[in-house]
């Protein structure tokens, strides 16, 4: 055998022997895992709570007393002191219609007062003068009567120029809006310049308290609405402002809405609630005991709301995933008008994980 074959061989042999040697240190395949376990959870037994039954409606804040501000008479306005927003007196004006005319009226009907007056000072001077002389036989009766009848004529005269110069004057009066009782002066839609009649709306005053929350509830509960029932007033984004009771429900339905009034007293601060404030009230018919769980227990697909409940099979508990109802909300809970029964163990933690039929280990009830 020659060298370079014996070589091939040594090398042959070397690398088996190695291959040989790693296979015996080698260490056995670990064997496989076991299955998944069940996810731990967090369960909440349902349980019944009273819940109020209720429907809301748009509502609006109205003042009890509450004024729209028209002129008496007809001008162009010359002066508008106020601005909307306005807080105002009783008496305070509000503004001045063009009087110039109105006031050469009052001037002309004094001057006249006054010449009717002279007259009758007279007449009141000389009937006295010509009783005296008729009583001491100086002038005859006729004379006396005669001047008796002139100062008859001035007396009437001079009252009818004071009655007509007093209506003018208070007339002049109605050239200037005033304030008919404290409150806040609403939207003023005219300016200074224009031509007011006395069918112009100029403003409003309002007086912010004494509100009432205006409700028209629809005709298909005429049978349920009466003085006393609870009202809770929520803002926009549901947070409550006031709680209040209906104490007053119209005996007639309104035609144009096909709904019955309902009025509820009012009693918060203007920096919550203000006169033509646009509000939802919350009417509460009843309250009855209903399944309740917490908002974070609730999961939605869509429109349809659902819960996972731990039920036991076969000696272990799987995620059912239940489609339910959702009623008003109570606190940090959700009232379930339907799906759920009292005492379900319903899941509140890794909802997020959980799949239908998922085997779950309820850690307890909280």
């Amino acid at each position: 055998m020659t060298k370079t074959a014996f070589e091939r061989i040594t090398s042959a042999a070397g690398l088996f022997l190695l291959a040989l040697a790693a296979g015996c240190h080698s260490k056995p395949a670990a064997p496989a895992g076991p299955a998944m376990g069940a996810l731990p959870v967090q369960t909440v037994a349902v349980k019944l709570a009273p819940v109020a039954q209720s429907s809301d409606y748009v509502s609006t804040i109205k003042s009890r007393r509450s004024a729209t501000i028209m002129p008496r008479v007809n001008g162009n306005i010359t002066e508008i002191p106020v601005h909307s927003g306005d807080q105002v007196r009783a008496g305070q004006v509000l503004m001045k219609i063009d009087a110039s005319q109105q006031e050469a009226t009052v001037a002309s009907q004094l001057a006249t007062e006054e010449q009717k007056k002279a007259l009758y000072d007279y007449n009141v001077a000389e009937v006295d003068r010509q009783k005296k002389l008729f009583d001491a036989g100086i002038t005859s009766r006729e004379a006396y009567e005669q001047e008796q009848q002139a100062f008859q004529n001035s007396k009437a005269d001079y009252e009818s120029a004071l009655a007509s110069r007093k209506a003018q004057q208070q007339l002049l009066d109605y050239y200037t809006i005033r304030a008919p009782f404290d409150g806040v002066v609403g939207d003023i839609p005219v300016h200074v310049g224009d031509y007011a009649t006395t069918s112009t709306t100029l403003t409003t005053v309002d007086e912010n308290r004494d509100l009432e929350a205006y409700i028209y509830v629809p005709t298909e509960r005429a049978g349920q609405v009466r003085a006393g029932l609870p009202v809770d007033l929520l803002d926009n984004n549901g947070n409550l402002l006031e709680s209040t009771k209906i104490d007053f429900v119209s005996p007639q339905v309104d035609p144009t809405l096909q709904a019955i009034l309902a009025k509820a007293p009012v009693h918060s601060s203007p920096q919550i609630l203000r006169n033509a404030q646009m509000v939802t009230a919350r009417v509460i018919w009843s309250t009855k005991p209903m399944p309740v769980v917490p908002v974070l227990a609730v999961t939605r697909q869509g429109t349809q709301s659902f819960v996972f409940v731990a039920q036991q099979q076969k000696g272990k508990f799987i995620a059912v995933e239940m489609p339910v109802t959702l009623g008003a909300t109570v606190g940090n809970t959700y009232s379930i008008s339907s799906g759920l029964s009292a005492g379900d163990k319903v899941i509140v933690s890794g909802t997020q994980f959980l799949l239908n039929d998922m085997p779950v280990m309820p850690l307890g009830s909280s």
